[in-house]
């Protein structure tokens, strides 16, 4: 008897279904074209063409990042199509923290068994958070790794490029004390602390994705994943003024570690507690966990997804600048001076 010839699919890998999910993203994939884009998906590589004539002395800024454990609340709900928008929106926001324009992204997407339908409801978020970033999706990789994974779950990866000129990096080196703390409110957890927040939704409470919270209007699942807000626009729109010492992120580590990174020596800065506007779900979270509030600033954005530092003098027009994006730039404190390491310090007064 002969034995039976060994195939690629027989050992968890299907290649055609690998070949289904490129149709169906190639639709999403074309939405974010912008027009420095060469090539169409499908090769080995991308091509984009770089315009450098607005730029005198052009810098690439390059980030990458990940979802994170909030990935667990998609898997555990059925509800894939907002995680992508979080994969871009984690490194495109990093970038525009230096005053950079993201130019295009490219995702990894690993499993161990591919479900087209499910890898494309994922991507077509991915070109939604390209969109609203104003970047292109212009490739990616999706690795199906039988016996890797478990079954029914994914990893995300992202890689953001973008660019600056050089005499107009944000980098907080001329922040000084009596500056403005200047916010961009978030919508929720966006996409970080997730350990803490499955820890006790999940392990404490007992709370199903599907469980109803009245406080909250919502269900977990639908709470959980709000994707996480781009502030591309806004803050480009800002940065055109001229007028921002500093951006920051308000991602992992909460106010108390992302702040700090724009803070040259000699300064800190004091936020009013009062003037952070905190959706309710952080409120729920500090009461069941329980959780310090100490801690709740290092962990979570606290409602304030992004932050960006100026003059007095020129908080109007950054406010105007937000505005143009349908964004409202809230005043939540001051840079002060101080003899220690830059720090962070929340005034509940």
């Amino acid at each position: 008897m002969r034995d039976e010839k060994e195939t690629y699919r027989g050992a968890g890998v299907d290649i055609d279904e690998g070949a289904r999910l490129v149709d169906l993203i190639k639709p999403l994939v074309a939405t974010t074209k912008r027009p420095e884009v060469v090539t169409d998906l499908g090769g080995f590589g991308a091509l984009f063409r770089l315009d450098l004539s607005r730029y005198k002395k052009p810098l690439l800024v390059a980030g990458t990042d990940g979802v994170g454990t909030k990935l667990k609340v998609a898997f555990w709900s059925g509800m894939h199509h907002t995680v992508g928008i979080d994969l871009v929106a984690m490194s495109a926001n990093d970038l525009v923290v230096q005053g950079a324009e993201p130019l295009f992204f490219l995702d990894y997407f690993a499993c161990g068994k591919l479900n087209a339908e499910e890898a494309a409801t994922v991507i077509g978020g991915i070109a939604e958070g390209c969109r609203q970033a104003g970047c292109a999706l212009i490739g990616g990789e999706t690795a199906e790794m039988p016996g890797f994974y478990q079954g029914g779950e994914y990893d995300l990866s992202g890689f953001c490029v973008g660019i600056v000129d050089e005499d107009e990096v944000i980098d907080g080196r001329d922040v000084r004390p009596g500056d403005v703390i200047l916010g961009l409110a978030s919508n929720g957890l966006h996409s970080n602390g997730f350990s803490l927040v499955r820890r006790i939704f999940f392990d404490k409470l007992g709370f199903a994705p599907e469980t109803s919270i009245p406080e909250l209007d919502r269900t977990v699942a639908e709470e959980l994943l709000r994707p996480t807000r781009i502030y591309v626009k806004p803050c480009l729109a800002m940065a055109r003024t001229g007028h921002v010492k500093a951006f920051a992120h308000i991602t992992g580590g909460g106010f108390f570690e992302n702040i700090p990174r724009v803070l040259p020596e000699g300064a800190c800065a004091t936020i009013r507690r009062d003037r952070v506007p905190t959706p309710d779900i952080f409120a729920y979270l500090q009461e069941k966990g329980p959780v310090s509030e100490n801690e709740m600033f290092r962990t979570f954005n606290m409602g304030i997804g992004m932050i960006a530092v100026a003059a007095p003098e020129h908080v109007d027009e950054l406010i105007r600048a937000a505005a143009t994006e349908g964004e409202d730039l809230l005043e939540i404190g001051r840079i002060e001076s101080t003899t220690q390491p830059p720090h962070v310090m929340i005034d509940r007064t």
